[in-house]
């Protein structure tokens, strides 16, 4: 296991800067002509996942490929939902935070593509304006994608969605995608080991627009961690579970305490 872990990490990486490189020169195309490049990259990287360190790739719930207006919330436990789920919407644009774009390449590429930037050091001005940049991305038939936590959290830790979904819901004026996972199982945040298995992403029931805003943070909250509670479950209790991080024991033990 910890051989393919390296050798995955090695050739994520290595596939990254081949893309981003070989491709530079498409940066002057029109940016409709960059998304077959940003999907071939994240196809590419599920298929090293799969290949090299023998991590699947389940998607439930959703069609081949969502587009048109549409506010996604999804779970962030890794790193891997920010490529997976790329391939799963027809021209998604990430909220993402501000530093990434002066990154040299990575960054050219992801403010090509159009990705939404965070300047987080302006304090509530900067809600504001992700928010204005949410709406105007969307009017253009775009889908957009935040994680309400802001972070990347453990499997099984206690939720910490925070107000910038609920500002962009009430600014799109959009019905809300939420997502369920349980990646971090199989991708450890700041850990380079990889597990062998199937990663799980749910995509759930839309909610629509125009709820009051304690009512769509509560709905979403509780949509999203149901899930993500149900596919920690199925994940530990498989045939071939992964080592289970402290916060996720506990929050499996919480759960099976409820049920008796």
């Amino acid at each position: 296991m910890a051989v393919r872990s390296i050798l995955f990490n090695l050739a994520f990486y290595v596939n990254l800067v081949l893309w981003m490189v070989v491709c530079l020169p498409a940066l002057c195309l029109p940016r409709r002509m960059l998304l077959p490049l940003m999907h071939g990259w994240a196809g590419s990287s599920v298929w090293l996942l799969r290949v090299v360190a023998g991590t699947r790739l389940e998607v439930r719930g959703a069609p081949e490929r969502y587009s048109g207006p549409l506010l996604v919330a999804a779970k962030h436990q890794s790193l891997f939902e920010t490529f997976a789920l790329l391939h799963c919407f027809a021209d998604p644009a990430f909220i993402l935070k501000h530093e990434l774009t002066r990154i040299p390449v990575f960054g050219w590429w992801i403010t090509r593509i159009g990705m939404i930037s965070v300047r987080r050091d302006k304090g509530a001005r900067a809600l504001k304006d992700m928010a204005r940049d949410a709406r105007a991305t969307a009017e253009t038939g775009r889908q957009v994608l935040i994680f309400p936590e802001g972070t990347r959290r453990p499997p099984g830790a206690e939720p910490a969605y925070k107000v910038g979904v609920v500002l962009l819901y009430e600014e799109m004026s959009m019905p809300c995608l939420p997502v369920a996972l349980n990646s971090g199982l199989y991708w450890p945040r700041r850990k380079w080991q990889r597990y062998p298995g199937t990663i799980l992403v749910e995509f759930l029931e839309i909610l629509p627009a125009g709820l009051p805003r304690k009512e769509f943070l509560r709905r979403l909250e509780a949509e999203i961690e149901t899930a993500s509670d149900r596919l920690l479950v199925e994940a530990a209790e498989g045939p071939n579970p992964p080592p289970l991080p402290e916060a996720a024991q506990a929050r499996l033990q919480a759960i099976r305490n409820a049920g008796k």
